[in-house]
């Protein structure tokens, strides 16, 4: 197993194309500008044998040879973050990409864009997709609207904070036959603005143990199968899922049940269309009444004068917890009241459910993969005392 620390380019994607044919070992992508501390703790938790950067290749004291099967090893962090390995098998990644490339009618020869790390899986299937279509990958290390705009690739991966950029640089969208967006819920505005500008977009929901996208505009692709468990856990099984966590087979057994993996998400299916409500790790106890936040937040980015929003729990004496909410306004220089705030939520959802403090922000911190850095916002807010509170 060759830990391949370097930035996306012919280097990694030969190497995933050896691993996904058989050909070369198993790759554990990993990006070139993770801070010392947290790639030498990466290493540490997974254990490669072989680490390899464009300088060369060198052992790696203590390393363990990948499981059988495996092609490819995802790094994740979970809720402790602790580095976790998800082990990719090839029949997984390249069962993945043939059922996106048949929902979306890609043909042979088209280009992807790989805007996204590598490193995520995200980007990964992005280089996956294209080894299918028989085509060259087209690979920015970095994301820009202007790159992205002249890249002339037919299909391109992005995650909401990319589009809302793309949006306000005024791109024309309607150059791309497919647009996935994932990684994370999109406000229902940003989609109805793409939309009007001629943007075909799909939306996916997936993660790294399920080869990335397995569902489309709520629909699950070909072979994959969801339910929603009586605790309303969603549920995912098929030729997609991943064979376990590298190196830690209590942790695997807890995740996989029979041919079903576990996801921690809340969700609804309902005629055949799954939707995903947020993380079961984020549901706020106020009261003994339980608030999902991330489907509160979801309401909140739907008013006119909010961009984005995230809401998250804060300790409360008297009731446990209580919802608070940090947006992102539309125009930074008329943003929402709080009161505005919690008439909208009051309207769709019970009173409980509404923000009891508000914090405006210029902008929310990301991480690497361009999504929001929730584990940061969250805490942020959490802690936030300020005058623009409901009593």
């Amino acid at each position: 197993m060759h830990a391949v620390v370097s930035p996306p380019g012919h280097l990694l994607f030969s190497m995933i194309r050896a691993a996904l044919l058989g050909d070369g070992p198993a790759v554990l992508p990993l990006a070139p500008g993770l801070p010392a501390p947290a790639l030498r703790a990466t290493l540490e938790a997974l254990r490669p044998t072989h680490v390899v950067t464009p300088e060369g290749t060198r052992p790696w004291p203590g390393g363990v040879p990948a499981s059988a099967g495996t092609a490819v090893i995802i790094a994740t962090s979970g809720s402790t973050g602790a580095p976790k390995g998800v082990e990719l098998p090839a029949a997984a990644l390249l069962a993945s990409a043939s059922a996106s490339l048949r929902r979306l009618s890609a043909g042979d020869g088209e280009r992807w864009l790989c805007c996204l790390p590598p490193s995520h899986v995200s980007g990964l299937q992005v280089l996956v997709r294209s080894l299918l279509s028989g085509s060259e990958p087209l690979i920015h290390e970095r994301f820009s609207p202007a790159g992205v705009a002249a890249s002339g690739a037919d299909h391109v991966s992005l995650v909401p904070t990319q589009l809302r950029r793309m949006v306000d640089a005024g791109v024309d969208l309607s150059r791309f036959r497919t647009i996935l967006l994932g990684g994370a819920a999109a406000p229902a505005g940003l989609l109805a603005e793409a939309r009007e500008t001629g943007a075909r977009i799909v939306t996916t929901y997936g993660m790294s143990e399920t080869s990335g996208g397995c569902v489309y505009d709520g629909v699950p692709l070909d072979g994959v199968e969801a339910e929603v468990g009586a605790d309303g856990r969603v549920r995912l099984a098929g030729p997609v899922l991943f064979s376990g966590y590298r190196l830690r087979p209590g942790l695997s057994a807890a995740s996989l049940d029979g041919r079903w993996f576990l996801t921690s998400d809340a969700g609804v299916l309902r005629d055949g269309r799954l939707r995903v409500l947020g993380r079961l790790d984020d549901v706020i106890n106020t009261g003994g009444r339980k608030v999902v936040a991330g489907a509160v937040a979801g309401l909140i980015e739907g008013h006119p004068g909010v961009r984005e929003a995230v809401v998250a729990g804060r300790p409360h004496p008297e009731w446990g917890e209580e919802v608070v909410a940090a947006v992102v306004p539309a125009d930074p220089s008329a943003p929402p009241s709080l009161e505005e705030l919690r008439a909208w939520v009051k309207d769709r959802l019970p009173g409980y459910a509404a923000p009891r403090a508000l914090q405006v922000v210029e902008r929310f911190p990301l991480l690497a993969n361009g999504k929001h850095d929730l584990a940061k916002i969250r805490g942020d807010i959490s802690g936030f005392v300020g005058t623009r509170e409901f009593s």
